[in-house]
């Protein structure tokens, strides 16, 4: 099987996310502010000097119900079904003692390698892709996930990388541009509305990443 070029891969994406889009805000956009006033809410209690620990803790307690969610979602639109958010959410909510124990350790991981030159975590960043969509759609454990996603990547290392740098470049371009535009100390209510923007732009990451796992374990599967 030829696997899709990465410009395919990200033009499908694209297309799916923008039929989907007004679903997938009903769905994820109420987490994603919720999880941006949390942000801010500890940020003006503790202050800039806290530490940055309690923030992953945050972003522990939302982040893996809304992706979870949209990952749910995404695989029951590829079957041509059209799930109720409320039952989404709660199998979201079912799933997210494995998904935040996975989260907390990639995301250690990943920094851990980051802070190692750089290509460490980026290496992690891609290998460790897959482990999500593992986890929620094939129902492994937080560490069987994260082994048997080093498996499927191996030999996509680049195409996956691609992708991600496709997605990820602009978002951080427009997060600097906000930065930039709108430095700390903000108003509260705009710092909750460029989190939640940027928040909900990184979903179609989301959805760029389940293309690609498709593609990949279904082509792993077949052999």
């Amino acid at each position: 099987m030829t696997l899709m070029n990465p410009l395919t891969v990200l033009r499908d994406s694209f297309y799916f996310f923008q039929r989907n889009l007004g679903a997938i805000v009903q769905l994820c956009l109420p987490l994603v502010i919720l999880e941006a006033v949390l942000q801010q809410v500890l940020d003006r209690t503790l202050g800039p000097e806290a530490f940055t620990g309690y923030s992953m803790i945050v972003g522990l307690l939302v982040y893996p119900l809304y992706t979870a969610a949209l990952i749910l979602f995404l695989d029951a639109r590829s079957r041509g079904e059209s799930p109720r958010t409320a039952a989404v959410l709660a199998m979201a909510l079912t799933l997210w003692p494995r998904y935040a124990l996975l989260t907390a350790m990639s995301t250690l991981l990943i920094l851990l390698g980051l802070s190692l030159y750089f290509l460490p975590g980026l290496w992690l960043m891609v290998t460790l892709a897959f482990a999500e969509y593992l986890l929620v759609l094939r129902g492994m454990p937080a560490l069987a996930a994260m082994k048997e996603s080093f498996r499927l990547t191996r030999g996509h290392f680049l195409r996956i990388l691609v992708c991600l740098l496709c997605v990820m470049t602009p978002l951080w371009l427009l997060k600097g541009a906000s930065v930039a535009a709108w430095p700390d100390p903000q108003n509260p209510l705009l710092a909750v509305l460029i989190d939640s923007a940027h928040s909900f732009l990184q979903l179609f990451t989301s959805v760029v990443l389940f293309r690609l796992f498709m593609l990949i374990a279904g082509d792993a599967d077949a052999r």
